[in-house]
């Protein structure tokens, strides 16, 4: 396989889906750097989501990877563990590291790879265009003789270990849950899901676009005093907000600090937002209050 690989995707969904267990298949989220181990005849190469090669900054994980069988493709996660948590601070630190300090970094606290699949099997060649299940019973046997650093993702396609997971491990700073089918292939793009932990905060509703009985997106006004839109209202949303804007007369047209246009409404109405979201142009509202 050549270096680099395309990589596959997660796209984020607001909850976990929902079927009779080997539908679906849940794995946690960790909080690291993206990462693609080569385990080549000769050495071990490590290629960042980019297509970078990131072998340097990680080379413990490198050098760990030398016990691998050559002819092994995998992906997963840098990640690194500080007092029984993801430290990911500590992550970003060693991937804009010089080679020296690097090593430095790695003697103090070294990391781990979390893998949650296999592209390239040393006995069965490039395995992409095989379903999630049967990659993931080959990684596991890859993997069944190795010990840590580098270690399988913990996975179920049972829905309640999961929401157990989604509720418990974010003690330990994991983002939350991925979502793959268990007859998806491997292949680039957004073709998971992921479900992620997200605080909210308030943001008073200033104005809308589109018409009060069927707004697209409400223009908020945010606790640092910025008005930015909103994304496009999902239909349950703009139907709880057109309860409360329909019953006020259209006000004047006014601009986000974007230069995005929305009509004003002095309708007392107050939304949850996504607080992740409130550093860009435009938040994630995701319910009235």
């Amino acid at each position: 396989m050549e270096f680099p690989v395309p990589l596959a995707l997660a796209q984020a969904v607001p909850v976990l889906p929902h079927a009779r267990p080997g539908v679906w298949w849940y794995e946690p989220k960790f909080d690291g750097h993206r990462i693609a181990l080569f385990r080549t005849a000769e050495t071990v190469r490590l290629q960042a989501r980019s297509g970078r090669d990131v072998t340097s900054p990680w080379m413990d994980i490198a050098v760990a990877g030398m016990v691998l069988q050559p002819g092994t493709v995998l992906d997963g996660e840098a990640v690194i563990w500080h007092d029984g948590r993801l430290d990911f601070a500590a992550v970003q630190a060693r991937a804009a590291s010089s080679i020296d300090r690097s090593r430095v970094l790695a003697a103090r606290l070294p990391a781990s790879y979390a893998v949650w699949d296999v592209l390239e099997h040393p006995d069965h060649g490039d395995v992409r265009g095989r379903r999630y299940t049967e990659r993931r019973r080959l990684l596991l046997e890859l993997l069944a003789d190795i010990g840590p650093p580098i270690q399988p993702v913990p996975a179920t396609d049972d829905y309640d270990t999961a929401r157990v997971w989604y509720e418990t491990l974010r003690a330990q700073d994991i983002e939350g849950i991925v979502c793959k089918r268990a007859t998806s292939t491997y292949k680039p793009g957004r073709i998971w899901q992921k479900v992620r932990h997200a605080d909210t905060t308030e943001a008073v509703v200033v104005g809308y676009t589109g018409a009060a009985a069927r707004p697209r997106a409400l223009a908020v006004r945010l606790a640092d005093g910025r008005t930015v839109l909103t994304q496009r209202l999902s239909a349950a949303l703009a139907r709880d907000a057109a309860a409360y804007l329909t019953t006020a007369t259209p006000g004047p047209p006014a601009t986000t600090a974007a230069g995005d246009t929305f009509t004003t409404t002095a309708v007392e109405l107050v939304v949850e937002v996504l607080e992740g979201t409130t550093r860009h142009q435009v938040v994630t509202a995701t319910r009235v209050r």
